[in-house]
């Protein structure tokens, strides 16, 4: 990943900002990346805390948040699927359930036109 942090230059001076890459989560196995030091997970956490363990302590409550939403998330992916499986097989296949391929063919790759023509309640 290259960031382009440079030194610059004010008439002959060089002015040096300490330049970090901060990621709220995840290991990076080698911190001083030349031009810049890149911080991740606890490393991250306790250089802005001081608190080596405070990534542990923000973790856990959202873990527990996480699951919950997605719990509620995974009900509604589900009604979702199953509307859109509906409408598939109303729209694209045969009483018995076979796809017609030529309609998912113009829906896909069809001019809108001929599209409409065929399939004008879509």
């Amino acid at each position: 990943m290259s960031i382009g942090f440079k030194p610059s230059k004010t008439q002959s001076t060089a002015v040096f900002v300490h330049r970090r890459l901060k990621c709220v989560y995840g290991k990076t196995r080698v911190a001083d990346q030349g031009d810049y030091l890149k911080l991740c997970g606890q490393e991250f956490w306790e250089f802005i805390s001081g608190n080596p363990n405070l990534y542990i302590d923000i973790i856990q409550p959202l873990g527990h948040t996480v699951k919950e939403r997605n719990e509620a998330f995974q009900a509604e992916y589900a009604k979702v699927i199953t509307r859109f499986t509906g409408e598939f097989i109303a729209d694209f296949c045969t009483p018995d359930g076979a796809i017609v391929w030529e309609k998912v063919l113009d829906l896909n790759s069809g001019s809108e036109r001929r599209w409409v023509l065929l399939h004008p309640l879509c």
